[in-house]
């Protein structure tokens, strides 16, 4: 228990060619009718004024107004209880709210304080330009360098934050409306009282919150995509409760706020809804195609590792355009948006060689080649099982190539990691950076209880049925093309429609597979295959796959039924998350922070534990020497070095003392290598 008194208050492209159409046609006494809505038409309207105004700008009836008018008003709604949990959820985890500054900078642990303190240094510096310049030139994070912290740490989600508190504080100052309420916050136990502040005048305050509206937005977004996935409001409904009841496995968002996935997933989930709409649209606008490329970009500049889940939605699209369901004007015009973007985020990225050395931009050449090759293939091959093969095999090969061509060209090795983590998941390979990696359980394998869970909320049965139905569905048009050797002249307009409302299907069901994997081998990315899951289980609405069940009501009766049995366990999981209630406290941290700041010189130089170093430069503005955030080849080889002396100290603390410190720093007085003159302090 604390006690809490009152102390102050602070202010503080046009029609395809025939050759382009897809192979995969429905038989002729399939019916291929459109559903009204799904090329995008719109209907006309008499009616200037209220609603019906905007029917008429839009191109919608009224009661298409009134029926898009409830479905973002439960979208809001959702995202609204969403940002609600997630900031309870933190609050009870933490007692944020009664934490001192520096508790509350302390809590942001590991690489979360590195990325804060970015944020710290641009509020607190006299002008929002000279926070930039010296976030640019920083000298303090990999003493004795001076890094562009930009161009490594994928900072741009904490620069608009920091110019939005500097303008919120400036014009809340300016007409004198208070921003904040400070207290006095009596710790117990002869700790002595420290000041806490709520309120958005608080910088860490207003870092959590915008992160919490962000990640609710995100729950209206996905409202949206089950909704338009499934042609039915009820989708919508099914994929925010099957998210809400798997929680714990879809987002940590409310444990870690600053890290990178907190900014980047919601531009994705955008990004993916787009993309849906993209598929579904037979002739989509360059509007579309520019909000496309928007998304990507907001989903790319905040996280490095933006470029692997782009990387496997490529894949799943070239799948899709092999197997017939995706156009090759389209397929390319996707490519080209993803092309362009990745060149503007390689120079918003000052040149990240990361960028233009991934998989992700190699995959991008190889496909647009395969694709405008295609007619050599053609002319080579059968159209067939053979030209899909042979396809496929030319991506990978292609990709590979290339990849470690402008890796060797433009000598660059920092995503060399990731391919020792991946080679440690098959072989018995080890080294330093794998062991680094492995020995964090979100970087093993999937735990066994993670099935277990999805089972139980019936998440995983209900993408085990629309996945084996969509499966047989593409089975079925794949045994008709063969059957029929390939041709495609008797494909009709009608006939294209439906392969396009097929394709998205297609899609989704291929981009499941590839989170799956991603998941297996790294537990951590199961924050995307969960998410993916609850989307995909929106399905179960879709008159598309569902409409042999019979009559309308009839089938909303089963879903009500399934949704029904799913909230038995999904109701449990979420009283598990609400009974979570703890309060930060790490006294001998905040012990050595407080010496650091009272007893070590402004320049003295600090090295030691990865998580500690993060906090060290965040609290008390030392320069340090390495840091969590482990996607640079020479931080790498700093950090073997690092550890190497500490083991090295701890060894012989341990042989005198009989016992080590729970803190190791090394204090570094002299600008040279941190591996020269140091002095072990605990």
């Amino acid at each position: 228990m604390v006690a809490k008194t009152r102390k102050q208050t602070g202010k503080s492209p046009a029609t395809q060619a025939d050759r382009d159409r897809s192979p995969l046609v429905s038989p002729p006494g399939k019916s291929t009718v459109r559903r009204p809505g799904r090329e995008g038409k719109a209907f006309s309207s008499s009616h200037p004024n209220g609603l019906s105004g905007i029917g008429h700008k839009l191109g919608l009836t009224p009661s298409a107004v009134a029926r898009l008018g409830v479905t973002l008003l439960l979208a809001a709604l959702t995202g609204y209880l969403h940002w609600h949990h997630l900031s309870q959820l933190f609050e009870n985890d933490r007692h944020f709210s009664h934490l001192s500054n520096l508790e509350k900078e302390m809590a942001f642990r590991t690489e979360m304080g590195l990325y804060y303190s970015y944020y710290k240094t641009i509020i607190e510096a006299p002008s929002f330009l000279d926070g930039l310049h010296m976030v640019m030139n920083d000298r303090l994070t990999e003493y004795p360098l001076v890094i562009n912290t930009l161009k490594r740490f994928n900072l741009y989600p904490e620069v608009v934050l920091a110019s939005w508190y500097r303008m919120y504080t400036g014009v809340m100052g300016y007409f004198g409306i208070p921003t904040k309420m400070c207290w006095s916050i009596n710790r117990g136990e002869g700790l002595t009282p420290v000041d806490s502040c709520e309120g958005m005048g608080d910088p860490a305050y207003f870092y959590v919150t915008c992160v919490f509206l962000l990640n609710g937005a995100m729950m209206s977004l996905f409202f949206i995509y089950g909704a338009y996935l499934s042609g039915s409001r009820l989708g919508g409904i099914v994929t925010t409760m099957c998210f809400f009841f798997n929680h714990g496995e879809s987002t940590r968002v409310m444990w870690t706020p600053p890290l990178r996935e907190s900014f980047a997933y919601p531009f994705l989930v955008l990004q993916m809804l787009l993309l849906t709409y993209i598929l579904r649209t037979r002739n989509p606008s360059r509007t579309a195609m520019v909000a496309l490329g928007v998304s990507n970009l907001c989903f790319m500049l905040p996280w490095q590792f933006a470029q692997f889940v782009l990387l496997t939605q490529v894949a799943s699209l070239f799948a899709s355009y092999i197997l017939g369901y995706l156009a090759a004007a389209k397929m390319q015009s996707i490519l080209v948006t993803h092309m362009i973007t990745l060149g503007i985020c390689f120079i918003l990225m000052f040149g990240n060689s990361m960028l233009l050395t991934s998989f992700y931009a190699s995959s991008l050449v190889s496909i647009w080649a395969i694709i405008a090759l295609r007619d050599r293939f053609a002319q080579v091959f059968k159209p067939g099982i053979i030209t899909w093969v042979m396809q496929g095999l030319a991506w990978v090969g292609s990709t590979v190539l290339l990849k470690f061509m402008l890796s060797t060209v433009l000598c660059a090795s920092d995503d060399a990691h990731i391919s020792g983590l991946i080679k440690s998941k098959f072989t018995s390979y080890k080294d330093f950076h794998t062991l680094m990696y492995t020995c964090a359980a979100e970087f093993d394998f999937i735990e066994l209880e993670t099935p277990v869970r999805y089972l139980k909320t019936l998440l995983l049965p209900i993408n085990m049925l629309v996945v084996a139905l969509i499966a047989w569905r593409t089975l079925q048009d794949i045994v008709r093309f063969l059957r029929d050797g390939g041709k495609t002249d008797d494909v009709d307009e009608a006939a294209g429609s439906e392969i396009v409302g097929k394709g998205e299907l297609v899609y989704h069901s291929l981009q499941l597979v590839a989170f799956a994997v991603l998941a297996v081998l790294i537990m951590r990315l199961k924050l995307f295959l969960t998410p993916h899951m609850c989307i995909m289980a929106s399905l179960i609405c879709s008159k598309q796959l569902f409409g042999w069940i019979g009559e309308r009501f009839k089938h909303q009766i089963g879903v009500f039924a399934v949704m029904a049995i799913m909230a038995v366990q999904g109701v449990a999981n979420l009283q598990a998350q609400w009974a979570i209630i703890g309060e930060f406290s790490n006294l001998p941290q905040e012990e050595l922070l407080t010496w650091i700041q009272e007893n070590a010189r402004p320049d003295s130089v600090f090295a030691g534990a990865m998580p500690t170093m993060a906090s060290v430069k965040l609290s008390t503005g030392r320069p340090i020497v390495n840091h969590p955030h482990y996607e640079d080849a020479g931080l790498r080889s700093v950090e073997l070095t690092v550890q190497h002396n500490c083991s090295c100290a701890q060894s012989r603390d341990t042989k005198r003392n009989k016992q080590s410190s729970h803190v190791w720093l090394e204090a570094v007085s002299s600008p040279l290598h941190p591996s020269q003159n140091t002095a072990h302090t605990a």
